[in-house]
């Protein structure tokens, strides 16, 4: 069969090549291992840092910065300190760490809230049962120059300090001269006995935004076209971004859901303020529906995984191409 190449079709293909978005060249990503941290350089500079201290009751990522090294996420706690003159309030929620994985109700366990922090929550004060985390080990030296992967293992605490579950996470880091990346899994093991993940909103992978980016300055958009807490928060969608300006400079910060992570698409607990997480679980509060039961068990001897992508980015969501970003990292799962 003959084609006919005409001067449309030579155009369309020369647009086509031209304005299709290029991958950026890899930058370098090292680590930094101190006792009970691990600092992340991307291109030899700051990009965040793994805190796994025993004596916090979660680990978590603190800051995240874009490439350009403006920080996207709120300043504190830094440990289980908060700034002075927030003392008595109730609305600062310091458990919301920069970007952390837990659960409101793990075998009716609360590992979102943290129990250092309870004189800040309010009227829910003194409710709950925590659990902490305790670290078994880290790896900390997998993967290449343009890519590096920490890996760590924790036993998962009742308030009797007994292990009952395993958790391990793992973060792969990666960026270049416009974006960061982060691709992190979180796995459930139930090793000694079931562990039933419960249905509530206080869940699950979660970042905390810095103020710029939350309402009414910062915009909050979804794969399906919702724009703001009312359209987004309790609802599915591959994807959430918020976006705005800090220090002059346009930029967001996106989560994906893996395809293959439990129960995608997933909901989504983000809120106007600047709580920023994925919860697969809070179904009956989602929907307000007393009927529905979000609630799963993990069979012993079997584990749940989660997956999720990270991504920093120069500009708008439009401008970032987030469809199209999110339809390859969806393609790679």
């Amino acid at each position: 069969m003959r084609v006919r190449i005409t001067e449309a079709s030579l155009l369309l293909f020369a647009f086509t090549v031209v304005g299709a978005p290029a991958h950026a060249q890899s930058e370098a990503v090292t680590f930094k291992r101190q006792a009970k941290t691990i600092q992340v350089f991307i291109g030899g500079q700051p990009f965040t840092t793994y805190y796994f201290d025993p004596a916090i009751a979660k680990a978590y990522l603190q800051p995240l910065r874009d490439a350009h090294g403006i920080v996207v996420t709120r300043g504190f706690p830094v440990g289980d300190d908060i700034p002075a003159g927030h003392e008595h309030d109730d609305s600062l929620e310091p458990h919301q760490r920069p970007l952390y994985f837990a659960h409101g109700n793990i075998d009716g366990y609360d590992f979102w809230g943290e129990q250092v922090f309870e004189k800040y929550y309010g009227s829910e004060a003194g409710k709950s049962k925590y659990g902490r985390m305790a670290i078994r080990k880290i790896d900390e030296t997998r993967g290449g120059n343009e890519s590096r992967t920490i890996r760590a293992t924790f036993d998962l605490l009742g308030p009797d300090q007994k292990p009952f579950a395993e958790e391990t996470q793992q973060y792969t880091f990666r960026g270049d001269k416009s974006s960061r990346v982060i691709d992190c899994e979180y796995v459930i093991h139930a090793n000694r006995q079931a562990v039933k993940m419960g249905d509530t909103k206080e869940g699950t992978f979660a970042i905390r935004v810095a103020p710029e980016l939350t309402a009414p300055r910062g915009h909050m958009v979804n794969s399906e076209g919702g724009e703001g807490e009312p359209q987004i928060w309790g609802k599915r969608a591959d994807w959430v971004d918020y976006d705005g300006a800090i220090d002059g400079q346009t930029l967001g910060i996106a989560i994906f859901d893996s395809p293959k992570s439990f129960r995608h698409p997933t909901y989504w607990h983000a809120r106007g303020y600047g709580l920023f997480a994925a919860n697969p679980f809070g179904i009956k509060e989602f929907t307000r529906d007393s009927t529905q039961d979000g609630s799963t068990t993990i069979p012993a001897k079997q584990s749940l995984t989660f997956r999720y992508r990270v991504l920093i980015h120069e500009g708008t969501y439009k401008d970032a191409h987030l469809a199209e970003k999110y339809h390859e990292y969806a393609s790679t799962q």
